[in-house]
């Protein structure tokens, strides 16, 4: 069948190798892609956002089949559009993306549900908001409520760092999205990404992962759309996988059913794992960005035929494969990112990575310019190795890392040093 993947980033591009390798695919095309997809799939110039013109394009190249990359499209109801249409897609409806879409849905929803997760409050003003971060005292979590691109979370070691976050929300900093605030307690250990699938019934549980938030090494410095990742996450043990689907993923499931939105799709569930257990951070209702970038290479089976039998209910007695090996991306961005970054200079060298033994150089914010691949973004390539351990992953990465000639990139030197550092491998 042909297939079309919505998305530009380096989730897409890990995406798109896999899908590229499934038995069942005709055709493979892309929307709007990047220089990396390209490899993969025909590039079509339609922007996510235009919905109208992905379902012309759906019928002018007989694509039967759309992957929904990002959030946004999912939470502005693309997917409800496709299926109007009669075009199968892989990604949640409009209502079931609230889980993304909103932090305060889905906290009330874990409320209702008994769902484990920080105690909260939601605001619509400043004030009420500084008022209880001033009772409550820090450390706090302040989140804007809506899609701020993984920027919109602040744990605010101080009451004026909250307050300052507060303000910032508010006044406008994520536009839209801080409209409305979220506070939350600041829980306490170590962060883990879990991933499974749902047909609305059925829940079958992916691979765990680990990534890295904070622009600096040793997790410090602002958060940022993620600076590696690695999977497995060696503190994910079989007991705690356990536990967070019986404790979290399936009761959510079952909680959107009872509402009549029933979730299709990939949930990742960004978890924090506690002293009493793990608990729930937040929900993303689509692929993590750059976990999936160390997921894909794991993955032993046909990535598209368990999206179709996801969107048409057939999981039931799924068991995805999955390689013993561990798989590790390092995030290289521009620099100044996460704030202000230039565009433009040109890359080299990722033939050179690409060459190496158990090596992907996924494409994240590039782009062509006179003949030449360049960057054209804050995370601009993903370099992503295999290995037998994530130790050895490590050290395959870095030394394609190494091989790529950007002087106006920067990377974390140090992906991966939880699992490494405390002897997990």
């Amino acid at each position: 069948m042909n297939v079309l993947l919505i998305g530009s980033g380096g989730r897409e591009h890990a995406l798109a190798w896999k899908l590229a390798q499934s038995p069942r695919l005709t055709k493979l095309y892309a929307a709007p892609g990047n220089p990396g997809i390209a490899e993969h799939a025909g590039l079509v110039a339609v922007s996510p956002d235009d919905h109208a013109g992905i379902i012309d394009v759906c019928r002018s190249k007989g694509i039967a089949f759309v992957v929904v990359g990002p959030e946004q499209p999912l939470v502005a109801g693309l997917a409800d559009a496709l299926a109007v249409a009669g075009i199968g897609v892989f990604g949640p409806s409009k209502a079931a993306a609230q889980l993304e879409g909103s932090k305060a849905f889905t906290k009330a929803l874990c409320d209702e549900a008994g769902i484990p997760t920080a105690k909260w409050r939601r605001f619509t003003e400043p004030q009420g908001a500084g008022a209880y971060v001033r009772q409550t005292g820090a450390p706090i979590v302040v989140k804007a409520d809506g899609l701020a691109a993984g920027k919109g979370v602040t744990v605010a070691a101080t009451i004026d760092e909250a307050l300052a976050a507060i303000d910032a929300c508010f006044a406008g900093a994520y536009g839209a999205a801080g409209a409305e605030v979220v506070i939350e307690e600041c829980l306490l250990g170590e962060e883990a990404s879990f991933f499974a699938l749902s047909d609305g019934v059925n829940v079958v549980p992916l691979a765990t992962a680990q990534d890295h938030k904070r622009v600096g090494e040793g997790d410090t410095g602002p958060n940022t759309g993620g600076m590696g990742a690695y999977s497995p996450a060696p503190a994910m043990t079989p007991a705690l996988v356990e536990r967070t689907l019986a404790e979290i993923v399936r009761p959510t499931v079952a909680a959107m059913a009872a509402r009549g939105t029933p979730f299709k799709g990939v949930l990742y569930a960004g978890l924090m794992l506690t002293a009493e257990g793990p608990k729930l951070i937040e929900y993303n209702v689509r692929f993590g960005d750059p976990e999936t970038q160390a997921l894909m290479p794991r993955l032993d089976s046909d990535l598209l035929e368990l999206m179709i039998a996801t969107a048409e209910g057939r999981l039931a007695g799924t068991s995805p494969r999955w390689s013993s090996d561990a798989a590790l991306t390092v995030v290289m961005a521009a620099k100044g990112y996460p704030g202000g970054y230039g565009k433009g200079d040109p890359i080299a060298g990722i033939e050179r990575a690409d060459a190496l033994p158990g090596v992907k150089v996924f494409h994240a914010g590039t782009a062509i310019s006179g003949g030449k691949l360049v960057a054209n973004g804050g995370r601009v390539l993903n370099i992503t190795a295999r290995g037998a351990t994530i130790a050895e992953a490590k050290a395959r990465a870095y030394a394609a890392v190494d091989l790529i000639d950007w002087p106006g990139g920067f990377c974390r030197r140090d992906i991966g040093w939880r699992a490494i550092g405390g002897n997990r491998q």
